[in-house]
């Protein structure tokens, strides 16, 4: 076997169609476009949301309410369960980065109280769901807000 003669196998690989090349092909004159009309045109590309130059949609429904998320606060959520599987004794952000419980030291952390709490821990974080709190302290813990 010489790497020079190695080929596809027979049928295995198909010629594009190759499109204006004559009447004769099957796809010349106008190249399986149609006959005329904005799409048939060269440089013809438009959004699946454009409406030929009419008003869409997006700008004809009156827009209603609020949006504040511009200073919507996004917290990253711990369970207590998940505290159980860290050996420290005190806890903050930089240790449940380093355990893969949290993705981003700098965003704020809250602590929801999903679960119970086996040890006792002291967890300082951005922010404690009352139920959370309660059962860090029932615990022998205390609950730090930064």
């Amino acid at each position: 076997m010489i790497l020079s003669t190695l080929k596809p196998a027979q049928g295995s690989r198909k010629n594009s169609k190759r499109r204006g090349k004559g009447i004769g092909s099957g796809n010349g004159c106008t190249a399986g476009r149609g006959t005329k009309g904005q799409k048939s045109r060269t440089g013809s590309k438009h959004y699946s949301w454009f409406e030929g130059g009419q008003m869409p949609l997006q700008r004809r429904v009156p827009k209603r309410g609020f949006s504040n998320d511009k200073f919507r606060q996004e917290y990253q959520i711990v369970n207590l369960k998940d505290l159980n599987i860290l050996d420290e004794k005190d806890v903050n952000a930089a240790i449940l980065k380093a355990n893969g419980l949290i993705k981003k030291e700098d965003k704020p952390v809250k602590i929801l109280g999903v679960g119970e709490v086996d040890k006792a821990f002291n967890v300082t974080v951005d922010a404690f769901s009352a139920s959370a709190k309660e059962k860090i302290e029932k615990a022998g813990g205390k609950a730090i807000e930064l």
